[in-house]
């Protein structure tokens, strides 16, 4: 009984040394691997960066990794000497690496009123009362999502009947027209203005050709609400809501 314990025990500590000894090689072959591998310093994105944003201001969401020279796109960058006053032309997200072409002069964003398209994107406009804009609050480089509604929506799998999905996320807002608001006096003018705004107003985003083609289809038949959505906002995926699924 003892000796088969001795040998119980002797087994397990030969499969433990084992173990150990593959994970070292691996990691050895891991860094021999690496050390013979040309690597470059490259600028990548950690925390997702607003278009429009000043390159001053990215260095808190920007980090320098090593990475392989055949991984490094031709126009990465390493440093951001030689960038001042530019700004970030489109959205940068977590985890890319940051292009030459990302970075464009602030005067190619234009205005307060109107912002710079991102490359291979077009605009497109629709027209919603302020309480489907989040009260008329926001705002040309906000982010958006936009929830899509039909009365008789179709979705496989369930009958005929009205259905909302928020269907577009994180839609870049690049233009707002609305109504004159009456001038707030001079005693208010420190107040938050928390006043309702007047009449419709009309938001133009940058999306891509097929969203935009879904865009002029909800505004002719069906109906859009809009909510203000950062890009660090929680995206849980889609979710169509029918009158059966909105209570779960």
């Amino acid at each position: 009984m003892k000796s088969r314990l001795l040998a119980g025990t002797a087994a397990v500590a030969l499969a433990l040394v084992g173990a150990l000894i593959m994970i070292a090689y691996a990691n050895g072959a891991e860094q021999r691997a690496m050390a013979s591998m040309e690597v470059k310093d490259v600028l990548v994105v950690t925390k997702a960066i607003p278009a429009g944003t000043a390159v001053s201001d990215l260095a808190g969401s920007l980090v320098i990794e090593k990475v392989p020279a055949k991984a490094v796109s031709a126009t990465a960058l390493s440093t951001l000497d030689h960038k001042t006053n530019t700004v970030a032309a489109v959205d940068l997200l977590p985890g890319e690496q940051l292009l030459e072409a990302r970075l464009v002069p602030a005067a190619e964003v234009t205005d307060d009123k109107s912002m710079k398209v991102p490359a291979g994107f077009q605009e497109v406009s629709f027209q919603l009362e302020p309480q489907r804009v989040v009260g008329g609050n926001i705002s040309v480089g906000d982010h958006v999502g936009v929830a899509m509604s039909f009365r008789d929506g179709v979705d496989k799998g369930k009958p005929a009947g009205a259905s909302t999905q928020l269907t577009l996320r994180k839609v870049l807002v690049t233009a707002v027209q609305r109504a004159p608001q009456a001038a707030a006096g001079s005693d208010d003018a420190k107040a938050e203005n928390t006043a309702v705004p007047d009449g419709l107003l009309i938001v133009t985003v940058a999306v891509n050709d097929i969203d935009a083609n879904k865009i002029v289809f909800t505004s002719e038949f069906g109906t859009i609400w809009l909510t203000k959505e950062p890009l660090d906002a929680q995206d849980s995926g889609p979710r169509i809501e029918h009158l059966d699924t909105v209570y779960k």
